[in-house]
């Protein structure tokens, strides 16, 4: 059998909210403000999340997991990719690797950068080697450089047995 592989890429924003918790890979960030978001606005999750859905021919995440239905309002993100995990896998689908970049002016998030890997490959079902988490800032450029607030982008690699 040929196996079937894709890629995916996902793009998401959000911006800073005063006192909310920051959530970013899966995990909290100690932060003096977190993100604006109908969930807990994991802007790398949810970019991710879109990765997988554009990889395997879905729509994106908001057609899942709309901020209008308040079934989805403070749920965490690690819970919306587990869902997506969970349709996938009873397709026959699986992670092959991941590659992701958050670009934050701040908080700093190299101190974090580990465990975020760690806990978004055991989301994603695949090895630490398999999941990369990069971490930039804008050089104080745009939204983000003026602290506004964080984006990110991820890319996945799919693949499953036809």
């Amino acid at each position: 059998m040929n196996p079937d592989i894709r890629i995916g890429q996902g793009f998401d924003v959000h911006a800073f909210a005063p006192g909310r918790a920051l959530y970013i890979g899966g995990i909290e960030i100690p932060a003096a403000r977190g993100l604006e978001g109908h969930s807990d606005a994991d802007v790398l999750l949810h970019a991710i999340i879109d990765a997988l859905l554009g990889a395997t021919g879905r729509a994106d995440i908001g057609t899942y997991f709309p901020d209008t239905d308040p079934q989805w309002r403070g749920v965490r993100s690690t819970k919306l990719l587990g869902s997506v995990m969970q349709e996938l896998a009873h397709e026959g689908w699986r992670v092959v690797n991941c590659d992701c970049t958050v670009l934050a002016q701040e908080p700093k998030l190299a101190p974090f950068i580990t465990v975020m890997r760690v806990t978004i490959a055991g989301l994603l079902r695949v090895t630490a080697d398999r999941c990369t988490v990069k971490a930039t800032t804008t050089e104080r450029l745009g939204f983000v450089g003026r602290a506004e607030g964080i984006m990110a982008s991820a890319a996945v690699l799919v693949s499953r047995e036809s």
